[in-house]
């Protein structure tokens, strides 16, 4: 399967800094991961601050259970059961919990975060467990309850899963029954034409969402079915023996709020003196922390006055009780993006991080907070990025004369001029020098005809505006006709834009992995997996 690297500004100018010229952005992060040095650095740095993170042997025992529940594999048991050795590390990468995985970018982030480990355990000579961090405790259902899947109708359709609409728990604790599951399974079958892969892969879907129940659990089982092999070890934050773990890390958030808060803003303030604009709002009175309510719904707190409550200041809590629930319901309290790193160190020996483009700007404003509890940021490595490159679609880019950069671009411009050079005349200059001779014969006679009566030059102009009107009517027939005539044609020029840059998007932020997984089975993700790419964040063109 060929692939080559391709220039593709990431969406972030802070990203793009990290990426192409370090320097300009070196004060926001404690390592350059282009220094070969760093990793060794990185390594030496978890081992001495090895007191001041979880337990290792109970954290390999929580997620043996959890990966066990959901399925996964005994090569990522085994990877998880290597946490509890000492000399251990991680690279550790993370995503909400999508419908069928979500969009292609969370695969890909699992695909970084597996070359990333080996790579680096191979380089170290020492194991590094790749660990994928699932957000179950979002509760943003509106961005993870669907997929996008491309019709023959040539448009791009949703397929969601029927959930009540004002769900405001966390994603791990919505329980959807199996006929839910079941309906939208039918619709994903649906949408998928057939193929020599297709029952397999329902098949394989089905199987790995057996006995599970929410959308994190059902995406855990789906990663596992996809990544297990190859060891990747799965982690949802929402769960409960997981939450007991990071009991002594609540403590601190809780008790240390405000500092935690001031050296955000601390590290906002940087941020901002580079010339960067925040990805993440960082304000004095934020605490970045969420508490679940006795109902369920997962509450946004902020410091008011010496305790914490909503936005509203409806529902109030004391510094005394939040601290109450870290040590006796930990389960109840859960992280912001911007205390999910700390988490994140916390309990897991991280070498590295993977992170989206967008991940890195807001990371950029952590380093004072990492600081204040005596822990280092880890290597932040981007994700790979990748766009699928079809057979047909090469085939009718080559036919077209089109550039990867003419699609990224936008080709509507160039669709249109292609479409007139297959004109036998040039259809819209052809029109216009019509309308153009129309008013010049038109225009005195209509204004002669004040002569004869004062009324007669305001009938004149607004039945030149009806004439004008009828050529503009036959130019629009002439365009269809001429449309129709290269229809085959122009539906190539839909399908290259839908396959590549779906609703003006890069393909991996709107597609699901079924898709392709339908069409060309799971050979080109398994080559993917063992490609030597370079943890530089690059972006991908893959031949399929």
């Amino acid at each position: 399967m060929p692939w080559k690297a391709y220039q593709w500004k990431k969406s972030q100018p802070l990203t793009e800094d990290y990426i192409h010229h370090f320097d300009r952005v070196s004060a926001l992060f404690d390592y350059n991961p282009w220094d070969k040095g760093s990793l060794r650095r990185r390594a030496e740095a978890v081992r001495h601050t090895e007191a001041n993170r979880a337990d290792r042997k109970r954290l390999a025992e929580v997620l043996i259970e959890y990966n066990r529940r959901i399925g996964n594999r005994e090569k990522a048991l085994n990877a998880a059961a290597g946490l509890a050795e000492e000399n251990s590390l991680a690279v550790v990468g993370g995503q909400q919990a999508g419908l069928f995985g979500g969009p292609l970018l969370v695969i890909y982030k699992a695909v970084t975060v597996l070359i990333a480990a080996r790579q680096a355990q191979a380089e170290l000579g020492t194991p590094v467990v790749p660990v994928f961090w699932i957000a179950g405790e979002d509760h943003d259902f509106d961005e993870v309850d669907h997929i996008q899947v491309q019709r023959p109708e040539l448009d791009v359709h949703k397929l969601s899963i029927r959930r009540p609409w004002n769900l405001r728990t966390s994603v791990s604790r919505w329980q959807a029954d199996e006929q839910t599951w079941a309906e939208a399974l039918r619709a994903l079958d649906v949408s998928l034409p057939d193929s020599p892969h297709k029952t397999e892969l329902l098949s394989r879907l089905r199987s790995s969402m057996n006995g599970l129940s929410t959308l994190s659990d059902t995406f855990a089982g789906w990663m596992a079915a996809l990544f297990g092999d190859s060891g990747l070890v799965l982690l949802d934050a929402d769960d409960p023996a997981l939450r007991k773990l990071e009991a002594p890390m609540f403590t601190r958030l809780v008790g240390g709020n405000e500092h935690l808060a001031a050296a955000l803003m601390r590290g906002r303030r940087e941020l901002e003196a580079l010339g960067y604009t925040p990805q993440v709002d960082v304000t004095d009175e934020q605490s970045h922390l969420f508490v679940i309510d006795p109902s369920g719904e997962r509450i946004l707190l902020q410091r008011s006055g010496e305790g914490f409550a909503d936005k509203k200041d409806l529902r109030a809590y004391s510094r005394e009780e939040l601290l109450a629930l870290a040590e006796t319901e930990p389960e109840r309290l859960s992280n912001g993006v911007l205390s999910r790193p700390l988490m994140q160190e916390f309990l897991l020996p991280v070498l590295g991080t993977v992170l989206g483009p967008a991940e890195v700007a807001y990371w950029a404003m952590t380093r004072e907070a990492f600081a204040l509890h005596g822990m280092t940021m880890p290597i932040v490595l981007p994700r790979l990025e990748f766009t699928l490159v079809e057979d047909a679609v090469t085939k009718w880019m080559d036919r077209y004369d089109l550039s990867m950069d003419d699609v990224t671009a936008g080709i509507d411009e160039r669709r249109e001029a292609w479409l007139r050079a297959q004109s036998p005349f040039p259809v819209r200059e052809r029109f216009e020098e019509a309308r153009g001779r129309v008013k010049e014969v038109y225009t005195p006679l209509v204004d002669s005809l004040a002569a004869i009566e004062a009324g007669m030059p305001e009938l004149g102009h607004t039945n030149l505006d009806k004439i004008v009107r009828q050529i503009d009517y036959l130019e629009r027939k002439a365009e269809q006709a001429l449309a129709r005539r290269h229809d085959t044609a122009l539906s190539q020029w839909k399908r290259i834009e839908l396959a590549l840059m779906p609703l003006g998007k890069p393909q991996e932020r709107v597609y699901n992995v079924c898709a392709y997984l339908n069409r060309y089975g799971d050979t080109w993700l398994q080559e993917l997996l063992e490609a030597d790419l370079p943890m530089d964040g690059g972006h991908y063109l893959v031949y399929i």
